[in-house]
């Protein structure tokens, strides 16, 4: 089974948010289900990755408030681990045979709290957007300008500042 970004944050979405084990499991369940098929890792691993560049999701530690380091560990380097949840430019799409997963797994659906995690999703935005501009990145700085609208829709934030240097660094 290989998912898209879309069909990534439909799975995390049915929970609020999933830790990246929980979605490997809950997308290892939607595979089962769909003729016994399984989840390629690798495939699934870059889907991931794919995803969180794009912004299709948002990796969220609750306990510290913002974008979790990529290793997974929490606030006092304790293991825990961040959760993924449906992002800005995410069209979140249930896939086939997913669609009962929650029902299967064991986790509860998490209630997020929407400006912590906008506010971490605007410091990742911040971050990629300095690596563009500093790379003289015209597509991708291009790409961030549509992406900083949907972040404001999405979350109670304003990219303005940001938006503005993007501009700015198209100009030069």
């Amino acid at each position: 089974m290989d998912a898209t970004a879309d069909e990534l944050a439909g799975v995390v979405d049915l929970f609020g948010g999933l830790t990246r084990a929980e979605l490997e499991r809950a997308l290892a369940e939607a595979a089962y289900r769909a003729d016994g098929q399984s989840v390629d890792e690798a495939a699934l691993e870059e889907a991931i990755e794919a995803a969180l560049e794009s912004f299709a999701l948002v990796r969220y530690d609750p306990e510290r408030g913002s974008d979790a380091a990529a290793d997974g560990a929490g606030p006092d380097g304790d293991g825990s681990e961040p959760l993924l949840v449906a992002g800005p430019t995410a069209f979140p799409t249930v896939p086939d045979h997913a669609e009962d997963v929650p029902h299967i797994l064991d986790v509860e659906r998490r209630r997020l709290d929407r400006a912590a995690l906008g506010e971490a999703a605007r410091e990742r935005f911040v971050a990629v957007a300095d690596d563009a501009v500093t790379a003289d990145d015209a597509e991708r700085i291009r790409t961030l300008l549509d992406i900083s609208y949907d972040l404001e829709a999405w979350a109670p934030v304003d990219c303005t500042d940001e938006r503005t240097r993007l501009e700015d660094a198209l100009e030069e």
